[in-house]
């Protein structure tokens, strides 16, 4: 690939200019405040315009937020049409691309080994009834001593010292790393990375086996290996081109409280006893840009939900060639209501989709499945599925007993039910039974040729009126 042909989202600088030509990046005032401030802006101009925020609570340091708070920029970004974009981050998944270690880093250009991460970073306070400061769109980058697999994810972490970090680790490979390594009593060296290219950012959310990382996503997205440097004080890779790079470890047989906070189901995360990173190094570039996710923001829900889309898509196809596309709508949060789009099902094959769904991801609360002839991105579409296709007596599944997510206030600490609705026209219905109304050549009519808005002397125009 030519420098010329690399996507416009491989370089945070280069995603925030394209923004900005196009008429999508808001500059505030400087020094809105770090709490509650950032967030408030971010959030009246989520969708329509990302910020950036200069000397936000006079600290040296911008915050900039709203990077991909819409469905075509995530396309933007990776350099395809929006209806090519799950298909890409599916291939960029199959295909990954292993990156480049390099050892002259942006990243590095700056190396505090006294840490004292309010001082040195602007961290917001997003929420109401947050605890206090999080650092929300930082990539934490887990290595195993073992094997030197890294793995990719995003987790919220509370400031609760001058180098001291609160973490919700959810049962995924993070936490699979770290427990391996707390029952042979030792730490896990992690990076948590800040200011990254919207790339690197989607492929850290893409739903993959642990033993793929994240990182070689990127690379596939960008077509190019992602330039990497390994960390000052831990052997961990991250991307050299970052902003901040926090390097640390996990605590083992340490618990601290941490919580409340805002989350993408748009409550509360409560307060227990979680995670401990302690921080053993900070690095950035010589004028470094903080990147903040306000919690239950577009961009939340959006950088979860794309990539998951992606990945449940190939999953499904592997078992049911049947399964044509697949949505997380946004009314369920980008995380909990799933709907597939299936062509021609066999008898029963509904119902095994929506168990194999419900399976794939413990996030992945109801199931719903429709034909070819329902858009799946349309909310209304598959609501008029279920309202003239699906009987509750012939098409519900329900599942009790089975792990959720914690974050779903709903559940007994993420244990729950779940539930998958079949939507799909009987096999054995009569062919005009559930053929769908339609107006032939409407589709095709050149409304601007045959078109204009009424004028006041309609009634003459029209003729035929007395």
């Amino acid at each position: 690939m030519s420098t010329t042909d690399v996507p416009v989202g491989a370089s945070l600088r280069g995603w925030l200019d394209h923004l900005q030509a196009s008429g999508r990046l808001s500059l505030t005032e400087p020094g809105i405040d770090l709490r509650f401030g950032v967030a408030g802006v971010a959030n009246r101009l989520d969708g329509t315009s990302a910020s950036i925020f200069p000397r936000p609570s006079a600290h040296v340091v911008p915050v900039v937020s709203g990077l991909l708070s819409q469905r075509s920029w995530m396309a933007e970004a990776a350099g395809v049409g929006q209806e090519e974009l799950i298909s890409s981050f599916e291939n960029a998944c199959l295909s990954p691309v292993p990156w480049i270690e390099v050892a002259d880093a942006p990243c590095q250009q700056v190396v505090h080994h006294d840490v004292d991460l309010e001082k040195q970073l602007p961290i917001p306070t997003h929420n109401e009834h947050d605890h206090g400061a999080y650092i929300t769109a930082g990539l934490l980058i887990a290595r195993r001593p073992d094997t030197g697999v890294q793995n990719v994810s995003i987790h919220r972490l509370q400031v609760s010292g001058p180098d001291r970090l609160g973490a919700l680790l959810l049962p995924r490979h993070t936490l699979a790393f770290f427990h391996q390594q707390e029952r042979e009593g030792a730490d896990l060296d992690i990076a948590i990375v800040v200011g990254v290219d919207p790339l690197t950012l989607m492929a850290s959310q893409a739903i993959v086996p642990i033993d793929h990382d994240e990182l070689e996503i990127s690379g596939a997205l960008r077509g190019s290996p992602l330039p990497v440097t390994k960390c000052v004080t831990n052997e961990v890779r991250v991307p050299a081109d970052a902003e901040f790079v926090l390097e640390g470890r996990l605590l083992a047989n340490i618990r601290e409280p941490e919580g409340p906070f805002g989350e993408f189901p748009q409550y509360y995360g409560e307060r227990a006893e979680r995670h401990v990173i302690e921080v053993d190094a900070l690095t950035h570039r010589t004028s470094p840009i903080y990147h903040t996710i306000v919690g239950g923001s577009l961009e939340h829900l959006l950088l979860g939900g794309i990539p998951r889309e992606a990945s449940f898509l190939s999953h499904l196809r592997r078992s049911f060639p049947c399964v044509k596309d697949v949505h997380l709508s946004r009314g369920g949060t980008c995380r909990y209501h799933l709907s597939v789009q299936v062509d021609r099902p066999k008898a029963g094959e509904a119902k095994n989709v929506i168990l194999g769904a419900l399976g794939m991801h413990y996030d992945i609360k109801h199931v719903t499945v429709v034909d070819t002839d329902v858009d799946v991105h349309n909310p209304a579409e598959v609501e008029w599925a279920v309202a003239t296709r699906f009987q509750a007596d012939r098409d519900l599944i329900v599942v009790h007993g089975a792990q959720g997510s914690k974050l779903d206030p709903s559940t007994d600490d993420g244990f729950g039910s779940k539930m998958g609705l079949d939507a799909t026209a009987p096999v054995d219905a009569p062919p005009m039974k559930f053929t769908r109304i339609r107006v032939p050549g409407q589709e095709e009519l050149d409304l601007d040729q045959i078109v204009t808005s009424a004028p006041v002397d309609w009634e003459q125009r029209v003729g035929n009126v007395s």
